[in-house]
């Protein structure tokens, strides 16, 4: 693993009017990694994606692309360092095939003419090196499952050749296959060499392919927990705030009297 991140964030802070959503953030994700964002809802996880996916530009802090100092103002900004960002709703187009679906926005052209023959050549190549199953390329989007669906978009992103991918709860709502379909191509994007960054709240999930939790309470840091020697139970007391209490608070003050 590289020791310069890939995209690291220092201090970010973020508000909407009266309402402060991210306050002193700090993050770092390396090539290779796979690094869970965890929270309760309302913990700010949506509007730190968004920030780095230029939808909602920061407010205060510093965003870092590979070491260096970058203003991710726009989702522009962020494609073009190569962000990309699977959401939840996958945007995609249920009447358009497969093909149609990995190139929109990003068709190719021979002579002024989408290639049709080119896009479905590179459209196979790309499912099959992440190893993803779908009857054909060019059936339309609605009959696919759930599960194939979230791959398809997930291989949509990497069209643009990203080096991170956000994916934002790609495992919700599917089935135990269909959930393992995609946490096995969680893995095959961390052995391409990807930074991943990976929100969801199933802690099962999380475990199985994460190599980092960072935890978010009410805008803040809350800590971050290597998976391969942190409980289950160490990282749900950081989402929930078990271990801010009385006691714990005391124990701090009494700490500080002592120095």
């Amino acid at each position: 693993m590289s020791a310069t991140p890939v995209l690291a964030l220092r201090g970010v802070s973020k508000r909407f009017g009266a309402v402060q959503a991210l306050t002193d953030v700090e993050l770092e994700i390396h090539a290779g990694e796979v690094v869970a964002l965890v929270g309760d809802n309302g913990a700010g996880k949506s509007t730190l994606v968004k920030t780095i996916a230029g939808v909602h530009p920061i407010d205060e802090g510093v965003t870092e692309w590979e070491g260096k100092p970058v203003s991710i103002a726009r989702p522009h900004d962020a494609q073009a360092l190569g962000i990309a960002t699977v959401y939840q709703d996958l945007a995609l187009c249920d009447n358009l095939d497969v093909v149609q679906n990995l190139f929109l926005g990003r068709e190719i052209r021979r002579f002024g003419v989408l290639d049709e023959v080119e896009m479905e050549k590179r459209a196979r190549e790309l499912l099959h090196t992440l190893s993803i199953r779908i009857p054909s390329v060019r059936i339309p989007i609605a009959s696919l499952s759930g599960g194939q669906r979230q791959v398809v978009a997930i291989a949509r992103s990497l069209i643009g050749e990203p080096k991170l991918v956000i994916l934002d709860e790609p495992t919700a709502a599917l089935g135990v296959e269909q959930t393992a379909q995609v946490l096995d191509l969680v893995e095959r994007l961390r052995d391409r060499g990807l930074a991943v960054i990976l929100i969801s709240h199933n802690m099962v999930d999380v475990k199985a392919v994460a190599d980092q939790v960072a935890v978010l309470r009410l805008g803040r840091n809350n800590g971050v927990f290597p998976v391969g020697t942190t409980t289950q139970e160490e990282i749900i007391s950081a989402i929930t705030g078990a271990t801010d209490n009385a006691v714990t608070r005391r124990k701090a003050r009494s700490a500080e009297g002592e120095k």
